[in-house]
């Protein structure tokens, strides 16, 4: 999901037990439920016009307040969207210790959850450039993922969000940078899962376009030196899968558009975590929501997770927000409490 800032939404988020590593699973186990069940808490990665920008006015971190309507919903999974440019401002540099406490001081504040996904909210840019591996930029990922795995890597609840939404990138090249960060985090000794988008936005629904150069093809047999790492994939339900348009084409949407990258999942002997999607307050987008979690309960042995976009303080009458307003559930909140439930 692409964030504008504070002011403009409209326009445009382990457990202790080590997970089935992928590649490491002998048959399919339909029907599993995911074990990991939550909500994006957005509000980190705000404003990125804004370098490094004010904490508390241009951007914040989720606290335990924010959080605990959530948790009270039997949620077990956050994803928290932290801005690449704040936690280091100097491409390869060292990170702000700044930053870095307040980071430290929201994942202590959702303590609660059994997992919270460290997200670099970045599109696969980091000022603007879009990364390659043919260049400083490639090898700037896997040095901050160096630099906070040395740090975060002592809490086993903690999952590594790699890069939000990769684009404008070769899906072939985007995997040679990928694999170079994994390899890089593993370097530090931690265990932690690993999560790894495609390029093209990171969409299940586009997950096999492109022939040679989509995701389906370019990420097929992934490394991980650790064998913890899943892949991380977004799906919206209106129009184009972007989720910044109203509505959403159909009931039965969300399972058509994941179809084919879950039958790639399966034959890859792979998982993923749904890390982005939702819907509006129709009853189209309701009906919609309730399909698509209904899908991944079917497929569970590899849907591992997913978490809803979005929670936070700062959304106002943002469409898609789940934050409860005035003591309120959004009308969504029924539809995942159903799921949550079981």
């Amino acid at each position: 999901m692409v964030i504008a800032g504070p002011t403009s939404l409209a326009a445009l988020m382990l457990g202790a037990a080590l997970l089935v590593p992928s590649g490491g699973m002998d048959t399919a186990q339909t029907g599993v439920a995911p074990r990991f069940r939550g909500v994006n808490l957005a509000s980190a990665e705000f404003a990125p016009e804004k370098l490094p920008g004010i904490a508390g006015k241009d951007y914040t971190y989720p606290t335990r307040a924010t959080a605990a309507p959530f948790a009270a919903m039997g949620m077990n999974s956050v994803r928290l969207p932290i801005l690449w440019e704040r936690i280091q401002p100097e491409m390869m540099g060292p990170l702000d210790e700044g930053e870095v406490k307040r980071l430290e001081a929201s994942l202590a504040d959702l303590g609660d959850f059994r997992q919270v996904i460290v997200g670099i909210h970045n599109y696969g840019r980091y000022r603007g450039t879009v990364l390659s591996p043919t260049d400083r930029s490639g090898a700037a990922l896997a040095d901050l993922w160096t630099r906070l795995a040395e740090r975060l890597k002592g809490n086993p609840r903690i999952a590594f969000g790699m890069m939000n939404e990769p684009h404008g990138i070769d899906a072939g090249k985007w995997r040679t940078v990928a694999e170079a960060t994994t390899a890089a985090i593993r370097r530090t000794g931690a265990t932690n899962l690993i999560l790894v988008p495609g390029t093209n936005w990171t969409g299940g629904h586009s997950w096999n376009n492109g022939g040679r150069n989509s995701n389906a093809t370019a990420l097929a047999n992934f490394k991980d030196p650790g064998r913890n790492f899943a892949f991380e994939i977004h799906q919206y339900l209106d129009s184009n899968s972007s989720g910044s348009n109203p509505g959403c084409s159909g009931a039965k949407v969300g399972r058509q558009r994941l179809e084919g990258v879950t039958s790639w999942l399966r034959q890859q002997r792979a998982q993923a975590v749904l890390g982005e999607f939702g819907g509006d307050q129709s009853p189209t987008c309701l009906a919609a929501l309730d399909d698509l979690l209904s899908f991944l309960g079917e497929n569970g042995d590899v849907w591992i997770g997913w978490n809803y976009w979005a929670g936070g303080d700062w959304w106002g009458d943002y469409p898609l927000s789940i934050q409860p307003k005035d003591g309120k559930d959004r009308p969504q909140a029924a539809v995942l409490r159903k799921y949550l439930a079981r």
